[in-house]
């Protein structure tokens, strides 16, 4: 057995390997896809032709309009707190809520910006621990000052809202909160990267990424019956589904061990047989959704750091923590998001194999015998 020989074979198992995981990722795409195109001209047909669409300035008030909290948690955030909160009171409208802001004791800086922002309705709240702390711990910490902020008001929040402090909040998010949370326990807002002109290889990337989650596969997940999980940021949460996750786990709602707490909260208040919604709701007949935006990393290290994080904690520690529960359509999407390490092997195998071909290739090209033909199925499988 020649050295060729031996790296033809290697190549092509390789590449056999790849190219098999590849078909079935793009059969199971290709499901989402169907599902999402035939479920849009359905309700085109049927739905849309009785009832008229809506839109968020022509939305009913709610039932019971509530007080609605917005948390922020920060940390080594002076440069943006500031700005985000005025922005944010300038821009949203609602009758009755209150953002409380986290600062940690060692981050004298950011507890000085939020301190520019002289408004009632902001409510800096010191971490008494050095931070950073997991983001997770940050809420749970702003969990608790709530408790006692409904105590000396005499009743509860409404909902719960999770934003970052980088993020730009839309003028009627909290509108279709108010309304919405009274059919839901979850309701997640689309989410929308700002794009970054000086980054277009690396913060764009997640325009594409988000695009096809939330403009398409979210939809399908909902419509399969599997629990809508949240982005952590333009998301809001009933107060006593917040309660029931709270009641199980010691008085915090927030997996402290978890690397995607806002990933698993949508997935474990699902599990409790709460409604979930993913809601894409146009201003207007032909104008934008409502939609939170905010920037994403746009170095590459954050990137990867970010990335790595979502890896580990919706693939991993999601798997060990959540398992497999509930029906065929949240099994199947609890599948979809735990494949990217398997997607990074079959990239792996993929480079691999066209390494080693480019070897042969380059061998033959010197003069060295031609190499062995590959099998017509792997010739098939790689058109």
């Amino acid at each position: 057995m020649t050295a060729a020989y031996l790296i033809e074979r290697i190549a092509a198992e390789l590449a056999l390997f790849a190219a098999v995981g590849f078909l079935l990722f793009s059969i199971d795409d290709l499901a989402v896809d169907a599902i999402y195109f035939v479920r849009r001209g359905w309700r085109a047909v049927t739905v849309y032709r009785r009832y008229p669409r809506v839109d968020a300035r022509g939305l009913a008030s709610p039932t019971e309009p509530g007080w609605l909290v917005i948390l922020v948690p920060a940390w080594d955030e002076a440069n943006v707190i500031a700005p985000m909160l005025r922005a944010t009171l300038d821009r949203i409208a609602h009758c009755d809520y209150s953002i409380l802001v986290s600062h940690y004791r060692n981050d004298p800086a950011t507890a000085a910006a939020i301190a520019q922002i002289r408004d009632e309705r902001v409510i800096a709240v010191e971490v008494d621990v050095d931070g950073p702390t997991t983001k997770a711990d940050c809420l749970n910490r702003l969990y608790t000052h709530l408790i006692r902020m409904e105590a000396a008001r005499g009743h509860s929040a409404k909902a719960i809202v999770l934003h970052d402090a980088e993020d730009l909040v839309h003028p009627l998010e909290l509108a279709v909160f108010d309304l919405l949370i009274e059919r839901a326990a979850v309701v997640q807002l689309p989410v929308v990267p700002l794009t970054d002109p000086a980054s277009s290889w690396i913060a764009g990337h997640y325009c594409d990424e988000f695009a096809e989650s939330h403009g398409k596969e979210l939809v399908v997940r909902e419509a399969v019956g599997a629990a809508v999980p949240l982005a952590g940021v333009g998301c809001a949460i009933r107060r006593d589904a917040l309660s029931r996750l709270a009641a199980a786990n010691d008085g915090k709602p927030f997996a402290g061990g978890s690397m995607t707490e806002d990933y698993e909260m949508g997935l474990r208040i699902g599990a409790l047989g709460e409604r979930t919604l993913f809601v894409r709701l146009p201003v207007s007949a032909r104008g934008a959704v409502v939609a939170s935006r905010g920037h994403f990393p746009a170095s590459l290290g954050a990137a990867v750091r970010q990335k790595a994080r979502w890896l580990g904690g919706i693939a991993f520690s999601g798997w060990d923590r959540l398992g497999w529960v509930g029906g065929w359509g949240e099994r199947w999407f609890r599948m979809r998001d735990r494949r990217g390490p398997l997607a990074a092997l079959l990239l792996l195998a993929g480079y691999a194999a066209a390494l080693l071909w480019s070897q042969l290739w380059l061998a033959e090209a010197l003069g060295a015998p031609p190499a062995t033909p590959a099998s017509p199925l792997l010739v098939l499988l790689l058109k």
